[in-house]
């Protein structure tokens, strides 16, 4: 035990002389103390002292240290490689029995001389679960690095791994090995090395989204073992039907891979299945990976844009050849007069100049539907009019017009646009504007305020906002096509012309999720995955809430229904699926509040990626290299007696001694205070037993 002090210990002669002298000054004046018995006055004068010395100590904020000695015995970590590519095998039906005999092995053998732990690597780097060769995945890295954060700085005698050395995610184990120092790694190598006849379609590379009408590209990798120089079909099929083929001929005859790229249309709207293969060889050792399922989903993402006006106009015909560029919109052309007022898939309005034939009628119908409008208010549209139009606008009424530039504004952040357009856009030609100022409403935000010279006014020129649920965009100007030839004479392109107008489209078009019944749930499963649904509910305040119940249908592609209901979770909702079979899947959800309906529909798929089928060789080289980089040893799965003996003999493993210190303050001991109160209450004592006062 050692004395630690905040304050030199010097102080404590001047607290042990002071400590006398008030002792001795409180009671030399004191006659009546002689009369007593000596050694009576003797305890008076110690216990003052000793209370006067004690309260000084105590001053000096004294610590205890007190040092222990801590033995930690050395932690043995076996790994289980629970994928199922360890049944893939001849031996596949005992390799089961083998690992668990081990493991029983190890609890015996080291019964007391190791802290034993057993994980289980796969869908997840687990503690102490079951061994039943399962997992769809197998991510040896992951393992390590789980062990080198949890483990860090404690003694881990050794690290045993029981894998056939294959893994289908993450990063090479040998470098996530590596990061753990002076750790034995021993590995237990299960499976076959020797390379049997097969044909392994190894990966299928595509696009998760495809859009209708458009072609996407799907890669196909094939590997080969001993199949001789042959020429082989790989084929693409949806729904029983071959929809691209090509021929492959294998050169080496003893170890071939193969890429081959094939280009699909999409041709129908939702989750499509494709079926790859390459066409089987006889004395192939498993025809299992000869094919692979995978899943596209097709969207059509064409916009229909109304191009609605009162007369033509140059600008018109400038915006109208941006969006012919993109071939998933569709454009509509139609003036006031000849409009039937049909907006039915229309996902986009653009209204040049409503100040030109101006319809009561027509303003209605847009504005009740709820559809995005891009606004272009130039100078034949007057303040009545604009106010009419619900965009949060008014300026002064006046036939004169002004010519000015753009300029961005500060702050704007709905979206963004190219470094070269921020810097080119106001060298464009000015455009012509109602003379005047204008006064926005708070629900907009300026995107171009005018510039007149070098003089950037406050006026808007373009800007976005929204109201009643529907978003709109205004440019308050026409000649805009003089922006289009400017872009081309300079630049020889109408690129930043387009992306101007091509991210204001976007930005209107997107949809916003505003509904008061919100479900989430990922497009794409794997039959090994838990599936969890969550909703949430608001109120027209937008508040959450859980009041209401919310009912979910799922469809499978057989058409089986299932009828199932949300639980409630703190202010959320939440639905386990568990695990489902691979296939596409409908669903919907709905509930009712407060007399109104609300209702969800999507779909999502569960693909069956059974990676761990497709390897028929172990890899033993990479277990042996994990093992020789961190000074351990590699056996097969038959040899743990051997390694058990190894592990018996290793005088490097052994267990480690600590010293740990503790502190305690003087003031933290009760002990101190009980003396105090004795000491205070035999002083007491002595002199009210002798006459005191």
């Amino acid at each position: 035990m050692n004395f630690i002090s905040e304050i030199s210990f010097f102080y404590v002669i001047p607290i042990i002389i002071l400590s006398g002298f008030f002792t001795w000054f409180f009671y030399k004046k004191d006659s009546k103390l002689n009369e007593i018995p000596k050694f009576q006055r003797v305890i008076i004068y110690v216990s003052r002292f000793s209370i006067l010395s004690i309260l000084g100590f105590l001053l000096l904020g004294i610590l205890f240290e007190f040092v222990k000695i801590r033995e930690e015995k050395p932690i043995l970590i076996t790994i289980i490689d629970n994928s199922a590519s360890l049944k893939n095998y001849k031996d596949s039906t005992k390799v089961l029995n083998k690992i668990n005999f081990f493991t029983k092995s190890i609890d015996e053998k080291f019964d007391n001389s190791y802290e034993k732990v057993t994980y289980l690597l796969g869908n997840s780097f687990r503690k102490n679960s079951k061994i039943d060769l399962k997992d769809s995945k197998s991510n040896l890295s992951s393992a390590f690095e789980d062990i080198f954060s949890s483990y860090y700085n404690r003694n881990i005698g050794g690290i045993i791994l029981l894998s056939d050395g294959n893994y289908n995610e993450g990063q090479n184990p040998v470098y996530a090995a590596s990061k753990i120092p002076l750790t034995p790694i021993f590995t237990l190598g299960i499976g076959d090395t020797i390379p049997k006849k097969d044909q392994i379609l190894k990966d299928v590379i595509s696009n998760e989204i495809a859009f209708l009408k458009n072609k996407f590209p799907v890669e196909v990798d094939v590997d080969a073992f001993k199949i001789g120089k042959k020429t082989v079909t790989v084929s693409i099929s949806t729904n029983g039907k071959i929809v691209a083929s090509q021929k492959i001929t294998y050169t080496d005859g003893v170890y071939d891979s193969k890429q081959i790229l094939f280009e699909l249309e999409a041709n129908t709207v939702g989750f499509q299945q494709y079926t790859a293969e390459v066409k089987a060889i006889d004395g192939e050792y498993t025809l299992k990976n000869n094919k692979r399922s995978f899943y596209v989903e097709v969207l059509d993402s064409r916009n229909k844009i109304l191009l609605l006006s009162g007369a033509p106009h140059p600008d018109l015909s400038a915006i109208k050849s941006v969006l012919e560029q993109d071939e998933n919109v569709k454009i509509d052309i139609q003036t006031i007069e000849k409009w039937d007022k049909n907006l039915k898939n229309t996902d986009l309005i653009i209204w040049h100049e409503p100040g030109i034939s101006f319809n009561e009628n027509i303003n209605q119908v847009i504005l009740s539907s709820k559809i995005p409008v891009l606004y272009f208010v130039g100078t034949n549209t007057n303040s009545n009019i604009a106010q009419k139009l619900n965009i949060g606008l008014s300026f002064n009424s006046t036939s004169q017009t002004d010519e000015v530039q753009a300029n961005f504004s500060e702050g704007f952040d709905l979206f963004e646009v190219s470094n070269e357009l921020k810097t080119e856009l106001p060298k464009f030609p000015p455009v012509i504007v109602r003379y005047g100022s204008s006064k926005l409403a708070n629900q907009n935000k300026l995107f171009l305020n005018q510039k007149l010279a070098n003089i950037n006014k406050k006026d808007a020129l373009l800007f976005f906002g929204s109201m009643d649920k529907r978003k709109y965009g205004v440019f308050l100007g026409e000649g805009i096509w003089r922006w289009k030839l400017s872009s081309y004479l300079k630049f020889k392109n109408h690129s930043l012309f387009n992306e101007f107008f091509q991210k204001i489209n976007q930005f209107l078009v997107q949809k916003e999720n505003s509904s008061n019944l919100r479900i989430t749930l990922p497009k794409r499963f794997n039959i090994s995955d838990e599936i969890l649904i969550k909703a949430e509910f608001y109120n027209d305040a937008m508040e959450l809430i859980t009041k209401p119940k919310i009912n979910f249908n799922l469809i499978d592609q057989k058409g089986k229904k299932s009828v199932l209901d949300f639980g409630v979770n703190g202010n959320l909702y939440l639905l386990p699926l568990g695990k489902l079979k691979a296939g596409t899947y409908k669903w919907n959800a709905f509930t009712n509040h407060a007399g109104k309906k609300y209702f969800k529909l999507g779909n999502f798929v569960v693909e069956n990626i059974e990676i761990e089928k497709l390897d028929t060789r172990a890899n033993h080289d990479l277990l042996k290299q994990i093992s020789e980089n961190s000074n351990g040893k590699f056996y097969r799965l038959d040899e743990t007696n051997k390694l058990i003996k190894t592990l018996q003999s290793r005088e490097d493993i052994t267990s480690l001694s600590f010293e740990e210190s503790s502190f305690d303050n003087l003031l933290d001991y009760i002990w101190i205070l009980l003396t105090l109160i004795i000491l205070l209450g035999l002083e007491w004592f002595l002199k009210r037993w002798n006459g005191f006062y």
